[in-house]
């Protein structure tokens, strides 16, 4: 994936219009790039911003892990056409590079739904297409319409 991934695109039109973006998305930069519904999987946009560094000057590992939690979750959401939202149950992490500050692409597939349980994966790269960060989590199902109210 390279930076050309990330440019800025027309709106792509997802359920995801018809619920708020919570704060703690708007706060990472989220935004949809591309979604295929039908296979599982979305790719979203983020912005690793400055107040997210360590002391080493590269992105502190929990908002890489936000990002990909956030990238995992509405993958499963449009992928059930808004019926389903996701708590999770285990959430497992690789770091595989340093992330800067800058454009961060997620990449979000689900693997497998079941009726109570689903299994989805993701990863995230910098603006150069280098794949920092994977994660696989198993995530409880929820009716929306309980979840979001």
């Amino acid at each position: 994936m390279t930076a050309a991934a990330h440019k800025p695109r027309p709106h792509v039109a997802t359920v995801l219009d018809e619920v708020p973006t919570p704060p703690c998305a708007r706060l990472l930069g989220w935004h949809v790039l591309d979604v295929n519904a039908a296979q599982g999987w979305i790719r979203i946009g983020f912005e690793a911003k400055p107040e997210f560094t360590n002391p080493a000057g590269f992105i502190q590992g929990g908002f890489l892990s936000a990002m990909l939690d956030d990238t995992m979750g509405p993958a499963v959401f449009v992928h059930s056409e808004g019926a389903l939202y996701t708590a999770t149950i285990d959430f497992n992490v690789s770091f595989l590079a340093p992330a800067k500050v800058g454009p961060i692409v997620g990449e979000g597939r689900v693997i497998k739904l079941g009726k109570t349980v689903g299994f989805v994966e993701a990863y995230l790269c910098d603006a150069e297409g280098e794949m920092i960060a994977h994660a696989t989590s198993t995530v409880r199902l929820v009716p929306a319409e309980k979840a979001l109210g």
